[in-house]
């Protein structure tokens, strides 16, 4: 799209117009996919400033002129709504943009709207399923499946880009929440380093722990955009922390014999047990296509704390989720219509009908949890970063000499979640009932590069192709 942008062959309008009118057969009409909360009403205003600039020779960047849709967690300063899926925000219009729509404005995207998603992130309810939110309601599957509980909350973006209705989307993902929605989608998705891409001007859930990324149809689409959302963000100190890792293209590492040699590791203990069949199928079938392409397979390469860590029970979300709401909504100033968590827990219990469809236990914990100095909390956060850490992903990689781990879908979403480490998800292929299956490679931090040669590489080599959006 972008060489046809520059070539002339077609218009920043023109482009922006077909994904609209596929929005509005998709979305609101035909199978109503819901997956797109709202439109911004100043995209074409926008892509026709951005052809008269192309025109007059300028060229802001590599996304120049071409459609993106955001997690409707992130903060635009244009007038539309920033909800996290919760009707008790859904008149907040924030005052500025968020740092990742800073860079992808300068860069020339066109913001197309917001996606649905679940609400808060998934922490208002431990039954809601990821499909819904009291601001949005229902997420359909393009594939006539569903989004159920644990589904990840970036289900919007990843239906989105799955149908469609946009080549780009952003997501964010704090623990599984683009890993498996990528793969129950069969789109690319990519989980960054913790601070790889500014969190500032989103609604977090765990700020040690959050990190945007995009979703898009192919991984060489995902390292143009990461290229472009990665950067250093005054308001987020660990994007400064980040500035040696950081590449200025990961398009370089696109390389289709990237898994010659590569030593990828397969974790069996807890991350391959109690697989559905059919999805065991076509991850050993996508494990042997790696090994036919020239990966070192070691199999088993068992992260050493997989036991401990999936048997964690952490005050870390609770007590940051409080913490960091508060600090967002009291950083909107008069813009936001609640100001804490508490505001918000009422206002669902006087609209109990729109808002309360599966209660709100796990948000009244967090109201109730300690802040960031409490002892439990810290203890809980130390004990995350080293089981999962040290003592897990660096020591297997380190053991083995590992280029990446690879494991079904969001399997090690816990894992990778609580490390703060990069994830990258690609489609692997279909079960008999038509249900996507994607793969996650996953490495040590800033391994951005190395997942992206070989998530790009596989994907050269399965050749999966998406279906049609089921009617």
């Amino acid at each position: 799209m972008a060489d046809a942008l520059m070539h002339q062959r077609i218009s920043a309008v023109e482009l922006t117009q077909h994904f609209l009118d596929r929005i509005e057969l998709l979305n609101q009409s035909g199978p109503e996919l819901n997956a797109v909360r709202e439109i911004n009403p100043a995209a074409l205003s926008t892509a026709e400033g951005l052809d008269r600039e192309r025109q007059a020779g300028r060229q802001r960047g590599p996304l120049h002129g071409v459609p993106v849709l955001l997690k409707d967690n992130i903060a635009t300063g244009d007038g539309m709504a920033c909800t996290a899926g919760s009707l008790a925000l859904s008149d907040l219009r924030p005052i500025a943009d968020a740092g990742l729509v800073r860079r992808l404005r300068s860069a020339g995207a066109v913001i197309l709207g917001k996606t649905n998603l679940t609400e808060f992130a998934d922490y208002l309810s431990g039954t809601m399923p990821a499909e819904f939110s009291s601001a949005g309601k229902v997420v359909r599957h393009p594939f006539g499946q569903r989004y159920g509980r644990g589904c990840g909350s970036s289900v919007g973006s990843a239906c989105a880009v799955a149908a469609g209705l946009t080549p780009l989307a952003i997501g964010s993902e704090t623990q599984n929440s683009i890993q498996t929605p990528a793969s129950l989608s069969s789109v690319v998705g990519l989980k960054p380093t913790v601070g790889l891409i500014s969190r500032s001007g989103m609604v977090p859930l765990a700020i040690s722990q959050d990190s945007p990324g995009p979703l898009a149809g192919c991984v060489a689409d995902v390292a143009i955009a990461l290229s472009v959302l990665a950067g250093a963000d005054l308001a987020d100190s660990l994007t400064l922390a980040a500035a040696p890792y950081r590449a200025a293209d990961y398009g370089r590492w696109l390389a289709v014999d990237a898994l010659e040699g590569a030593r990828i590791g397969v974790p069996r203990r807890v991350y391959s047990e109690g697989m559905d069949d059919a999805a065991s199928a076509v991850y050993e079938q996508a494990i042997a296509m790696l090994r036919d392409a020239g990966a070192v397979i070691i199999d088993p390469a068992d992260v050493p704390t997989a036991t401990e860590i999936f048997g964690l029970r952490s005050t870390v979300f609770a007590t940051e989720f409080k913490v960091g709401l508060n600090s967002f909504l009291a950083g909107q100033g008069e813009a936001a219509p609640r100001h804490s968590l508490t505001e918000i827990l009422e206002f669902n219990a006087a609209h109990s009908k729109q808002c309360l469809a599966y209660g709100q236990n796990l948000a009244e914990m967090a109201d109730r949890s300690g802040g960031i100095d409490d002892r439990a909390y810290r203890t809980d956060r130390l004990r995350d970063i080293v089981l999962s850490r040290e003592m897990g992903i660096d020591a297997i990689c380190g053991e083995h000499r590992l280029d990446a781990l690879v494991t079904l879908g969001g399997a090690a979403a816990k894992l990778t979640g609580k490390a703060g480490y990069p994830v990258l998800t690609v489609p692997a292929g279909f079960t008999a009932n038509g249900q996507p299956v994607g793969i996650s490679f996953l490495g040590p931090a800033f391994s951005e590069p190395r997942l992206i040669a070989l998530g790009y590489a596989f994907e050269q080599h399965a050749g999966v192709q998406r279906p049609s959006v089921r009617f």
